[in-house]
C-alpha cells in the first residue's frame, strides 16, 4: 500500500509541476486552485507513504517520478526540447527509480 500511496504522490507532483505553468504566476484562480491542492495531496500520500518505507528510498522515486512526468509532459504539452541526451537521462531517472523499487 505504500508503493501505491507513494506512486499516487509522484502523479501528483507531476500534475502541480505542470499545473505552475497554467497558473500565470497564481493569477489564474482555477489552475491555482487546483496546483495547491495538488501540491498539498502529493506532500500528504509521500508522509503516509513514509510510515513503512525509508525515507531515502521514497522521497527519490517521488522525486523521480515527479521529474520524469513533468520532463515528459514538458515535451508534449508545452514544447520542451526533446533531445537523444535529454531522453537518454530521463531512461537514467526511470532506470534509478526501477532499481530503488528493487531494493527497498
Amino acid at each position: 500500500m505504500a508503493w501505491t500511496m507513494l506512486f499516487v504522490a509522484g502523479l501528483l507532483e507531476i500534475g502541480w509541476a505542470i499545473g505552475l505553468k497554467y497558473t500565470d504566476g497564481f493569477t489564474k484562480l482555477m489552475p491555482s486552485v487546483l496546483t495547491i491542492i495538488s501540491m498539498i495531496a502529493s506532500v500528504l500520500l509521500l508522509g503516509l507513504s513514509l510510515k513503512t518505507l525509508p525515507v531515502g528510498t521514497a522521497y527519490a522515486v517521488w522525486t523521480g517520478i515527479g521529474t520524469v512526468g513533468t520532463a515528459i509532459l514538458g515535451i508534449w504539452l508545452l514544447g520542451d526540447p526533446a533531445t537523444v541526451v535529454r531522453l537518454v537521462c530521463i531512461g537514467l531517472i526511470v532506470a534509478g527509480i526501477i532499481g530503488l523499487k528493487i531494493v527497498a
